[in-house]
């Protein structure tokens, strides 16, 4: 091989990279996807206020699920106030199996941790009871802080539904 072959292979490797890495523009598809429920073709599928309302209207018409300050600037325990929401949460889903029938709101205030909901009617009051002082104590144990449940109850599951779509 002589040397202008050389150079012409090297000119076609070149060549190749260049075309295997263009950059490719196409117009911006500006779709948000993330917490928006397809509309059923029987209009049958159904939301409550908090599903109702789309993620971007958070702070307008829906409120936020977990209230605390450790997200503002200079705030601490972050990543650890984000762990333990999530796993007070499935606590609660654990502890109170097929009753919630709202989103789990986590309230933080000084070292009180409040959790409100709304859970259906349909066990006794005695297991209820129960179930409330189980959560409160183990909780409150695993986090070392207070726990306070403030639970809203109602007899139909149909009374939280805000639309169907």
């Amino acid at each position: 091989m002589n040397l202008s072959s050389i150079k012409n292979v090297s000119n076609i490797l070149k060549l190749q990279t260049l075309v295997s890495r263009c950059i490719h523009t196409t117009a911006v598809r500006d779709k948000n996807q993330a917490g928006r429920y397809r509309i059923t073709p029987r209009k049958n599928f159904p939301l409550t206020y908090e599903m109702a309302n789309p993620p971007h209207e958070i702070a307008h018409k829906k409120s936020w699920n977990s209230w605390n300050t450790s997200n503002l600037l200079g705030g601490q325990r972050q990543s650890e106030t984000a762990v333990e929401d999530q796993f007070i949460r499935k606590f609660m889903h654990g502890t109170w199996h097929a009753l919630f029938l709202s989103e789990v709101i986590i309230k933080r205030q000084h070292n009180l941790i409040r959790i409100a909901g709304i859970i259906h009617r349909g066990i006794m009051p005695r297991k209820m009871y129960f179930l409330i002082g189980y959560t409160e104590e183990f909780l409150s144990f695993w986090l070392q802080c207070p726990i306070k449940l403030e639970l809203q109850t109602t007899a139909n599951r149909k009374d939280v539904i805000f639309k169907y779509i």
